[in-house]
Parts: structure tokens; sequence; C-alpha cells
């Protein structure tokens, strides 16, 4: 079933535009304006640019999707096989299936909210066309990396995410910028090497670099030893970009110094791109490596679904000066925890709870951080001692409307059910009570044991966030306690012997026209997702089933 019947010509048009239109339009951000084009301020010309080329990109996403065929969403659609190095066999192959479509449609949607916001609350830093322009890259590689069906053109899209990244968080960021960029670079570079020599090991041995090819032969041109080693390199890069613990630390830094639409990117899209790679490439092309590495992958992504929700916990509490930023960081590597888990159980259940936490993340995480940056806007300060010691009923007595979304966003993040974080987390969970034939059932369920602790541990975290950041410190600081220093900052409201905020007051600007524009597809379909859950599962379920059962549906 189509919604509307588009011919397999425009089909594969509309794909091949979705990739290549922003690589265009980066080149034509970065030359000078025609002059009719300029208007008054080029500055703004060149990001009313951005916000045209991404939305140009989030149409044609949105049409390719009106025009997938959902009754069929495990084959290949809307495909371009054209010979590119005839001497390594390598080909400009796209396609989509119902694994890659949301990730599509996502992305789109991610970069033109990104580019909208920035439209309007630009950061600082230098030239706004070199930030436009290296949106519009970051943007046209991680399309790239889920619509290509070459090995190698899916690495060469994978890293070229890197130097965009980079320079956002280099140039663009905050506090500590070049060592988060840094590190952030240097290790996933690291990573990718070890990858390609595993791609290669792949293609050589097969011969070919067809991922449908690969993936219809489910591993059988290959020998178990081989399929270990390339698990082993591929899955090394691939954790790094998750990341899994322990492969995670450059994540923390990248995203405190990032600035807002560079964390929205990194939290919502990039880190896709790893779980994406295991879903695509290792499950199908090489299952006896897989279930060989599948109980330590399981054992590390329990162990960073802990991990991350201990880590923000420390943030969390009174006194340890915790960025707020910082915790949602930690707050993904325990989220794509449950990616990882669900995965390595190698059944279509849990394999549909990762690819459905997969988007959540990104819908949830997004907000999350758009919310964050403008908090830091507004306070000067993501600390959160400093957010929550405001008085006044903290966000909910001085901006109202933000401090509610933010606590939607918060228990979205939890895993309330009726929004979207809730069915990746189930069904991973319910995944690792009966993984795959060949694993070890006790482990699986003690796996799954240590994950539901951890939502535990999650709901904790975040409930402790809202109270401290939407309604104060304890009881609100309802009164001056003996040793509260005298001296108060000149924006901090002094609260009334009562303990409710006064008139005097001075209120935060609550959210905006533009910030409303880019929060509210977010918000709306977290909770689309979370009540309608058949809509994504009817797109990925086949085509897992298929991808697992060797090309098979």
């Amino acid at each position: 079933m189509t919604v509307i019947d588009i011919s397999p010509s425009v089909m594969q048009f509309l794909l091949a535009f979705i990739v290549v239109a922003p690589l265009l339009g980066a080149a034509a951000a970065l030359l000078p304006a025609p002059p009719g084009l300029k208007g008054k301020n080029p500055d703004q010309a060149v990001l009313r640019h951005g916000v045209t080329v991404t939305g140009a990109v989030l149409i044609a996403a949105i049409v390719l999707a009106v025009g997938f065929d959902h009754d069929h969403p495990a084959t290949m659609q809307a495909t371009t096989d054209i010979s590119w190095i005839p001497a390594l066999d390598v080909r400009i192959h796209l396609g989509i299936d119902g694994i890659s479509l949301p990730l599509l449609v996502l992305t789109a949607l991610l970069t033109f909210l990104c580019a909208l916001y920035s439209y309007f609350k630009l950061p600082a830093g230098p030239s706004p066309k070199a930030f436009v322009a290296l949106v519009l890259v970051l943007e046209s590689g991680t399309l790239a990396t889920f619509a290509v069906l070459d090995l190698l053109l899916f690495f060469l899209a994978f890293e070229m995410v890197l130097i965009p990244m980079y320079f956002l968080i280099a140039r663009w960021g905050g506090d500590q910028r070049q060592a988060a960029a840094w590190k952030f670079i240097l290790y996933t570079l690291l990573g990718s090497v070890v990858m390609l020599l595993g791609l290669l090991l792949i293609g050589l041995k097969s011969g070919t670099f067809d991922m449908v090819a690969l993936a219809t032969d489910n591993g059988r041109g290959l020998t178990t030893s081989v399929q270990v080693i390339a698990v082993l390199a591929i899955g090394l890069g691939l954790a790094v970009k998750t990341p899994m613990w322990p492969l995670h630390s450059w994540l923390p830094d990248a995203h405190t110094a990032a600035p807002t639409v560079g964390s929205v990117l990194l939290a919502g899209v990039l880190l896709k791109m790893g779980t994406y790679g295991f879903v695509r490439i290792l499950l199908p092309v090489a299952p006896d490596g897989m279930r060989t590495f599948a109980p330590y992958l399981a054992a590390f992504a329990v162990v960073g679904i802990v991990y991350g929700s201990l880590a923000c916990l420390a943030l969390a509490r009174t006194g340890a000066k915790g960025d707020l930023k910082r915790l949602i960081a930690y707050s993904s590597v325990g989220h794509m925890g449950f990616v990882l888990l669900g995965i390595a159980t190698m059944t279509p259940t849990g394999v549909n709870g990762a690819l459905f936490a997969n988007i959540a993340h990104g819908l949830i995480t997004g907000l999350l951080f758009f919310l964050v940056g403008a908090i830091k806007d507004r306070y000067g300060t993501a600390d959160l001692d400093t957010l929550a010691g405001a008085t006044g009923a903290a966000l909910y007595g001085r901006a109202p409307r933000l401090g509610a979304l933010l606590a939607f966003a918060a228990v979205a993040s939890l895993g309330l059910p009726g929004l979207a974080g809730f069915w990746g987390e189930m069904l991973t969970l319910f995944g690792a009570y009966s993984p795959a034939e060949g694993l070890s059932r006790p482990a699986f369920r003690t796996f799954m044991a240590i994950g539901a602790f951890g939502t535990l541990l999650t709901a904790a975290y975040m409930l402790i966030v809202v109270r401290r950041v939407c309604m104060g410190e304890h009881a609100l600081h309802s009164r001056l306690s003996p040793d509260e220093p005298a001296s108060r900052p000149a924006d901090d409201p002094v609260p009334s012997a009562a303990g409710v905020r006064t008139a005097t007051t001075p209120q935060l600007a609550d959210i905006q026209t533009y910030e409303a524009a880019a929060w509210t597809p977010l918000a709306a379909l977290t909770v689309l997702a979370g009540l309608w859950p058949a809509v994504l599962l009817g797109l990925t379920d086949p085509a897992v089933q298929k991808l697992l059962a060797g090309g098979k549906s």
C-alpha cells in the first residue's frame, strides 16, 4: 500500500536528491550570494539558505515516505545501482527499506529544525556561512549512511560526518571546546581505521561489497573465523560511534562543549549511525561472528545502562556542580545501551526494539538538548546547583511553559508508558528474555534483569532533575536558612516570608515562537510513537525478519 502512487524513477530521483542536495547547498552557502538574494543582512540570508535547503530535503524525505510501498517494507525501494570503481567493484548503490526509512526522515527533520532554530539563535562563533555549510555537509553524510548499500560507500559516508562535527564543536562550542573536539575526532577516527579493515576483509573474502548480496548470502560465503575477525573489527568502530561503554568517554565532553544544535544532531542522528551499522551489516553478513560476540555485547550494554544512570545520579545530587548538558549526555550512554542489548539478542523482537529505541532517543534527547540549550541561554549556565537554587519555584514559577516541556521530555526519557521511550526499552527487554538460538538464556535473562534495574535508576535521576530544575531546591527554599549568604545575584528573586514567589520576582522569557516551531514536532512525534507504535513497527518488523532470515521474507 502506498499513500500516493509515485513512479520508481521519481522515487530514485527523490532518494538521490536527499543525499546530494545538502552537499550542493553547502557549496552554494560558501559562494557569494547573488545580488538579488543578499538582502539587508548577508548573515541572515545565508541562514535562510540553510533553512531552505534543509526544508527542501525534509519535504523530499516526506514525499519519499508517502510514496514508499508499506505493504513490502522488506523490499529495497527507490534503488539506484551504478558502477563507480569497476576495478574494485564499488558501486553507487542506493536504496531504502523499512529499517532505513525512519532514520532518513528523522535525520531530515532534526536537521531542518536545527537550521530553523539557528536562524533565530545562531551560536556565537565565526562566519555563519561556514556554520551553514558544515551543518549541510553533516546532513548529507548522515543521510548517505542510511541510504547507501555498498560497504565502501558506507564507510565514506560514515567518515564524512566527522570533520563537520569536529569544527562545529571546536569553533562554535563553549568551554573546553578544543579539547572536546580533539577527543571526539581521535576516538572516532581510530575506531574507523579498525572498521575499514573489517569491511575490506568482508569484501575481499566474499568477492563483493554489495550489502544486499552479502545480506542475502547471510555469511555462507565467509568462514566462521573470518566472521569473528570482521565482527570484532567493524564492531569496535561502530561501538565507538554508538557509543558503547567503555568507549564512551568522548561523548560527555563533546556534548558539554558543543553548541545546542551540535548536541541535538550528535545525539539525535550521529549516534544512530553506529547501531544502524550493527543491524544493516553485522547481523545479516556475519551471523556466526555476531553469535560469538553477542553475550559480550549484551554485557557491555547493560553495564553502560547502569553506569550511565549512576553517573547521572552523581551529577544530579545537590552540591555536585553537575552540568545539565553533561547529565543528558550520560543518559544517552544508558539509552544506547538498551539499543545494543536489543541487537545482541539477535531476535526480531529485540532488534525491532533497538530500532524503535533509536528513533525514540533521537526525538526525546533531541528535544532535551534543545531545552537545556534554551535554559542555558536564559540563565547563562547549565550548572544544576545554580538552576535549582533559583527561587520562585524555579522554572515552573519563572517560565512555566518551558518548565512543563522539560518535565514532559524528562518523563518521556525515563520510559513512561504512552510515550515513545517506553516501547523500545520494553521490546529490548522482552528480546533478552528469549534470545536467539545458540545464546545462553540464563545469561540474557540476567542481562534483562540488570537492564530493568537500569530503568528504575533512569526514573530516579530524571525525577530528581525535574524536581530540582523545575520546582527548585527541597521545599523550594521556602525560608532562608540562617547560613544563607546575605548577598544574592541581582536577578535572583528573594522569597517572601511565606516562601512563595512575590509579584516582583523577575520572569524568564518563556517559550518563544521560533522555539515552539522547532520543538513542537519532536514533542508531537514522541506522543504519536508512544500511542501508535504500529506505525514504526509495521515498517521495521518485516525488514528485520527478512534480514535475520538471510534475505528470505
